[in-house]
């Protein structure tokens, strides 16, 4: 079997007497989709930000390519080599925009610090292209466009250092559901052309069966349930996986019987 992009191999990480992530383990293949849904406190974004370089993991291995990257990257080189190859795509991307800087200007921070050198006008026109902004945004500043315009602005960012890994954390959780759906087929369409990996950080299982192709389901911290999505949504073997489709609000929805099950659980 081919290598996967990403292994996360025992991933543990304790702040003080909580154990946010417990031997968690996943594959993410080429080019395929990964979702990790669970409620608050689960430990999904800490799963995240540990295979981004965010934090640091007391104990387990998470590679890329075959590659470990859970130790200190020793340099700057190193630090940049592994940013190339995991990319974060986070929430609110009028906070992780600089509301100074035009869309151009953040685009050719990120190339010239990568890829010094290059030419950064053609790369900044294709990246506005793939991700259907086009020329005519790059001179706009954050406050001047839309949520679902920053928010591919911030995708073009990611993408600019072709990662082999793009980690989505709640990305389109902020938006309206039909801008919603343009950029989940903005990065379906992505994911078509470039053959990169995403990991989905989301509590929404509308999302998760719409992009991803396997799902992992945590709570306090470990994993209970894994699989491909079809089946794991379709025919759920833990109770909890059960519990956060019932909690999706449709006709006849109870939320106090959902909440009593919760604590029962």
């Amino acid at each position: 079997m081919a290598e996967p992009v990403l292994r996360v191999d025992g991933l543990c990480r304790s702040f003080g007497p909580v154990r946010a992530v417990d031997e968690v383990s996943f594959t993410l293949a080429a080019g395929g989709s990964l979702g990790i849904v669970g409620e608050s406190g689960s430990g999904k974004t800490t799963t995240a930000r540990i295979v981004v370089d965010l934090e640091r993991a007391d104990a387990g291995e998470v590679l890329v390519g075959g590659r470990p990257r859970t130790g200190r990257a020793r340099g700057r080189a190193e630090r940049l080599a592994r940013a190339r190859e995991v990319q974060m795509v986070f929430q609110d991307p009028y906070l992780s925009l600089d509301p100074r800087t035009s869309v151009r200007a953040a685009l050719a921070e990120t190339l010239r610090l990568h890829f010094p050198g290059a030419d950064h006008p053609a790369r900044i026109g294709e990246l506005l292209d793939q991700v259907g902004l086009g020329a005519r945004v790059a001179e706009a500043l954050p406050r001047q466009l839309s949520g679902g315009q920053r928010q591919r602005v911030a995708i073009a960012r990611a993408l600019a250092v072709r990662p082999a890994v793009l980690v989505l954390d709640e990305a389109v959780a902020a938006l309206d559901v039909s801008v919603q759906a343009q950029v989940l087929n903005l990065l379906a369409d992505i994911r078509e052309q470039t053959g990169i990996g995403y990991l989905f950080i989301t509590h929404d299982l509308g999302v998760v069966r719409c992009v991803t192709d396997d799902v992992v389901v945590m709570r306090h911290g470990r994993i209970v349930e894994s699989g491909p999505t079809g089946r794991v949504l379709d025919t759920p073997q833990h109770a909890y996986t059960r519990l956060l489709l019932e909690s999706v609000p449709r006709p006849g929805w109870d939320p106090e019987r959902i909440a009593a099950a919760r604590r029962a659980l």
